[in-house]
Parts: structure tokens; sequence; C-alpha cells
């Protein structure tokens, strides 16, 4: 591990609440009372710059319903911070109109290509992967890059994805293996859990899309924990190494830097699983 490794790509879960009741959700911040009022968040977004952040991902909960979110992608934006946020596409439209060109990419939650499994795991009513089809159409209308992040557990680890991801396009998709995480999502996601085993045949099954750049960026639990530089709605770093949160002193008290260093980040983990890439 690098001593004083750049924060170079950052994860800003800037709402903690949420539209959806996804049963693996790990970013909920249950105990999160607040938010930080949105010109200490733009003082967080400067000092990030600061330190050398090159891309901020806006998350949450569903950052969507951030009432400001807008207004902090076009200023991330005039920073010169590549932005994108990642979104079950809750308010998307009113944020692409808002946000206009300040927002480069956007990264559409979609777990399978069946509603009635979308619908098992939390995320949307029946008609979730119809609007994120939609979602995506519009993206490309308006030149915005397109991610797709797909969660695999129980209930989608033997499903053929192929034919949902060549409909939505993206530039990059990546599967990430349900996680774990105690003070979260632990004692209603144990259900849910898959082994290495089914992940890796979950991955096999996807493998003949490298062909047309396609393929899944896989993130077993392994890769996920402690490799990203990660910022709680209130404006401190956590880390999820160690299979729980641990949090930092607030990034205005001490800085980037010293906040980060209290809860650690794998810069080699972040480069391993695929971290930088051309986001610009």
């Amino acid at each position: 591990m690098n001593s004083n490794p750049i924060p170079v790509a950052v994860n800003f879960h800037l709402w903690p609440r949420c539209n959806l009741g996804c049963k693996f959700c790990y970013a909920g911040f249950p105990g999160a009372r607040s938010v930080l009022p949105v010109e200490e968040a733009k003082q967080v977004i400067g000092a990030l710059v600061v330190a050398g952040t090159d891309k901020i991902t806006f998350v949450g909960g569903e950052p969507t319903l951030h009432p400001h979110l807008a207004e902090l992608v076009r200023h991330a934006g005039d920073l010169g911070l590549v932005t994108c946020v990642v979104t079950n596409g809750a308010r998307l439209r009113l944020l692409l109109e808002s946000a206009g060109e300040a927002l480069h990419w956007v990264g559409l939650s979609i777990d399978s290509g069946n509603e009635d499994v979308q619908a098992a795991l939390g995320r949307g009513g029946g008609d979730h992967v119809r609007t994120s089809i939609e979602h995506a159409d519009e993206l490309r209308r308006r030149g915005a890059r397109i991610k797709l992040n797909s969660v695999i557990t129980q209930l989608n680890w033997q499903e053929d994805m192929s034919a949902l991801v060549r409909r939505v396009g993206p530039e990059r998709w990546k599967a990430f293996q349900v996680l774990r995480i105690e003070g979260e999502n632990d004692g209603k996601v144990e259900p849910l859990l898959i082994s290495d085993a089914q992940f890796r045949a979950f991955v096999q099954r996807h493998a003949h899309l490298e062909t047309e750049g396609l393929a899944p960026i896989c993130e077993d639990n392994d890769a996920m924990r402690g490799s990203y530089v990660m910022i709680d709605p209130q404006g401190r770093f956590f880390s999820n190494e160690f299979g729980r949160y641990l949090v930092s002193a607030p990034i205005l008290k001490v800085g980037v830097m010293a906040a980060l260093a209290e809860v650690g980040w794998r810069a080699d983990k972040f480069a391993a699983r695929g971290g930088m890439y051309d986001w610009r």
C-alpha cells in the first residue's frame, strides 16, 4: 500500500435515503441523522480537487433525490472534475435538464433483465428494466456516457444478461458480488449471498461479450473491500475493508489527506480492479 496515495477517483454518498428498498443495499447509512449543507458539500469537492481528485461519482442512497444534486454536479464540473451519478433513475430526467453538459457519466443500476427478479430484489415495482432502458436511450441522445451496474445475488447469478447488456449498450458494465456489511445490511442480505464459485460462473457466462466490448468488469467481495475512496453523507471518509464501516473525522475539520489516512485506502486494490481507465 502506498503511504499517501492520491484519491484520484472518489465516491461521494451525498444522500442516505432512497425511493426503493433493495434487499442487498449496503449504503443506507442508518446512523446518518443529517447531511452536509450544500455549501459545505461544495467545500468538500473543492478540497478533493486540491488533493488531486480527477473524477467524482455522486451516489446514495439515491442521489437524484438530493435537492441540490444538479448544483453540485455543475460545481464539480466547473472545477474541472469528471462527474458521474449512479442512480436507479428516480429523478434522472430532471437532473439531465438541470445539470446539462456538466454531467459526463451516468451509472444505471440494473441487476436483471427480468422484471420479476428486479421486483423481488426490491428494485422497482415491475417496470424497472423498461424505464432503465428508456433512460439509456435518453442518455445516448444527450451524449452522456453510460455505465451499467449489476449486483449479482442468489436471484440472478444463473441468469444470462447478454441481451439486456446489448440493449443498454454501456461503455462499462460492472458486476458486483453481493456484499455483506456489518451494521448496514447484515440480518437481511444473507439469503442473497453467493459463493465465489457462483460469481465466477456468472462471469464466465458473459465472457463471450468481450468481442463486443461489453464483458463485465467483475468485482468479487475481496476486490470491493478497501479499494474505494468513499465519503459519507456527513462529509467523512469511510472504508469497508474489514467488513464494517470505519469512519474518519470530518474532511472539512482535518483535511482530505489526514481524514483519508484515518480509514486507509488500498490504492493497489483500486488499480487491480480496473479503477483507473480513460474516464475523460
